[in-house]
């Protein structure tokens, strides 16, 4: 059994007298140790699937169909006091903005000490042991001064570092992470990427990793879910997901990517953009900035259906890859995902 099986999610927004939907029948799966990408352009849902993870939607947003299960329960009709215990316990989040989810008036040490202290039943000279341990694992130095240290004290990347060891402190069985380096330069991206994926494999955690950016999953993740407009677009293995892109608006991102270009040539960009909640149209979603959409596409939705390891939700796939086979492939950022 799936640790984490998410089956035809739907969320909704309530607006005046009309109601708008975010999630269409979203479904992925996360087995325990498992790293799986959620990827796709801003306004895709990626962060609504993860917030609906941990009931931490806004109001008045709600869940209206499907389940969330993990390890067996339906996280979208637990209790409110379930849904404390599993949060930090056994499921963490890791934030975009680590100076949003640290308090900047209480010093580290302070917040892992209390995070430790409400989840587990330990002393407080305990807590403080842990909490320097984890700091010292996620490679902060001089970690027992660093644990007396205010956020504003520390670098971007050292922020980071310390939220990604508050979501450690537990011990859960799964991390999601919401486009954890996006707020850093490149270099303390590759080096916080770097620093999670040994962590989740040492650990054996699974990670739920939110981003735009198919060059990082291709780093990190072993499994990908592509989601456009609040519909899963393709879904598969990230290595055949990157080679061997079956959905168009996969293509488009992957064709987006400065390492797919000639050195000097005009970056390729997906005509158009996404389209808001209250503009999704009718068919599939991404027809009006699809090439090879027909009446098909703009009068019926596609379901996801199997074309080899992957699952796609296209009506020409066939015709797709035909057309522009071998267009856009290759190794995205070098070498396989571990």
């Amino acid at each position: 059994m799936a640790l984490l099986e998410v089956k035809d999610l739907e969320v909704e927004f309530p607006l005046g007298r009309k109601t708008l939907r975010a999630l269409h029948g979203v479904s992925f799966s996360v087995d325990r140790g498992e790293r799986l990408g959620i990827v796709g352009e801003s306004g895709a849902g990626k962060s609504i699937a993860a917030f609906s993870i941990l009931n931490l939607i806004s109001r008045p947003g709600r869940i209206t169909g499907g389940q969330i299960l993990f390890d067996g329960a339906d996280l979208a009709h637990v209790s409110k006091e379930e849904m404390r215990h599993i949060r930090g316990n056994h499921i963490s989040m890791i934030f975009q903005d680590p100076m949003m989810t640290l308090n900047p008036v209480l010093t580290v040490g302070t917040q892992m000490v209390e995070c430790l202290l409400a989840h587990k039943d330990i002393s407080e000279k305990d807590a403080k042991r842990i909490a320097i341990d984890k700091l010292t694992e996620v490679k902060i130095p001089s970690a027992a001064k660093r644990f007396d240290s205010y956020p504003h004290e520390l670098s971007g990347g050292m922020r980071q570092r310390v939220v990604i060891a508050i979501a450690l402190l537990t011990d859960p069985a799964l991390i999601i992470a919401d486009e954890p380096t996006t707020a850093l330069d490149v270099t303390i991206q590759a080096e916080i990427m770097a620093l999670m994926l040994d962590l989740c494999v040492d650990h054996k955690v699974a990670l739920m990793l939110i981003t735009h950016d198919l060059a990082v999953v291709s780093q990190v993740t072993q499994n990908v879910v592509v989601l456009y407009a609040g519909r899963v677009a393709e879904e598969g293995p990230t290595r055949s997901i990157i080679e061997e892109p079956k959905h168009p608006y996969t293509r488009g991102l992957l064709g987006a990517l400065p390492q797919t270009n000639q050195p000097g040539a005009r970056l390729n960009q997906i005509p158009g953009s996404m389209p808001t909640l209250e503009a999704v149209p009718e068919g599939c979603a991404f027809n009006p900035r699809c090439e090879f959409a027909d009446d098909t596409c703009r009068g019926d939705n596609p379901t996801a259906r199997p074309f080899g390891s992957h699952r796609v939700a296209c009506h020409h796939v066939e015709r797709a890859l035909a057309a522009i086979n071998g267009s856009v492939t290759g190794t995205i950022g070098g070498g396989e995902t571990p």
